[in-house]
């Protein structure tokens, strides 16, 4: 009788032992704020484990509450079912703590801003360090940012070369591109992994080199100045404006309707700190977009700014634009 031919059971795929691990598999969100809650949502709906961190139970529901009518908005214009919803939430997990993250390949600090519209440098370079701290060598750590240089970030790091900054544009609901910036140390490894991590989860995306503001946000200013100088003129009114941007220039939105959304708490000192960087005049914020800031008309998340909305978010109509 010829001998019986052995080979160990794991080469026919029924351990994960000695299995590679596939790249994205799990990634890791340091924030799970509007921002936070957009790329946990795309994600998970790639397929992707996600685990985001929040500094309490309380702020890790009101997340899941954030996700959960995202996708319940996507259920009423039938692009998702119920069950889909089920499987996506089911992908994502929040935490407490960093060592959640351990066996994440890729986690993107996306904190939320402060009451003054900021976020701390400082305390984004203690998120650096403590995601140094638990992850592997080989992991990939980002910021979801547009005004902050990655380079200053990942600078007192010791594997400076994984860090990169990812910038969602947000200024669209439907808005589906990166901005990609490579850091003075970002290697090509990690530079092509992210190109790979937008082409898995379905989004464009451009390479842009360091700069205050890059692409998006700069163009976006620029058009938000000029709207609020035509306001302040007295041509015409906000809805008027945005109509022009929506149907004239083939925009989704227009600029004020954006503007309410990303919160001119947010928007005033960012501007500022692009008038400071390169001392133009264009980027200086408008008088009006100071006066909406001051008086804390910050747009959706007020309910007021240069609209008005309900309690879920909802523009309010006025009797004028019913006729």
């Amino acid at each position: 009788m010829a001998e019986m031919i052995k080979e160990p059971i794991e080469n026919y795929g029924l351990s994960s032992k000695d299995r590679k691990k596939t790249l994205f598999s799990k990634i890791g969100i340091v924030g799970c704020g509007k921002e936070g809650s957009k790329i946990a949502t795309v994600a998970a709906t790639a397929g992707i484990e996600v685990v985001f961190l929040e500094i309490s139970d309380d702020r890790i529901q009101q997340a899941f509450d954030r996700i959960g009518s995202e996708l319940d908005m996507r259920i009423a214009t039938w692009g998702l079912t119920e069950s889909e919803k089920k499987t996506i939430l089911g992908r994502i997990k929040g935490t407490l703590t960093f060592a959640a993250f351990k066996n994440c390949d890729f986690v993107i600090e996306a904190v939320r801003y402060d009451d003054n519209g900021e976020r701390s440098l400082n305390h984004r370079k203690e998120i650096f360090h403590e995601l140094e701290n638990i992850l592997a060598e080989d992991a990939i750590i980002a910021t979801n940012a547009s005004s902050v240089v990655i380079t200053e970030l990942a600078s007192e790091l010791k594997y400076k070369e994984r860090c990169v900054c990812l910038h969602f544009v947000m200024m669209q609901p439907q808005s589906r591109i990166l901005e990609i910036v490579r850091g003075l140390y970002t290697s090509d490894s990690c530079y092509n992994k992210v190109c790979q991590f937008a082409k898995l989860i379905g989004y464009d995306f451009v390479t842009v080199e360091e700069s205050a503001g890059l692409i998006s946000n700069r163009l976006f200013f620029i058009l938000l100045n000029e709207a609020c100088a035509i306001l302040q003129e007295g041509l015409t009114t906000p809805i008027e404006i945005d109509s022009i941007i929506k149907v004239g220039l083939g925009q989704r939105q227009g600029v004020f309707c954006m503007a309410d959304q990303m919160g001119i708490e947010k928007i005033v000192p960012q501007m500022e700190d692009l008038y400071k960087e390169f001392g133009s005049l264009k980027y200086k914020p408008s008088p009006l977009l100071l006066r909406l800031n001051r008086a804390k008309r910050w747009g959706v998340s007020t309910r007021i700014g240069f609209y008005e909305y309900d309690e879920e978010g909802n523009r309010i109509i006025n009797e004028n634009e019913k006729k």
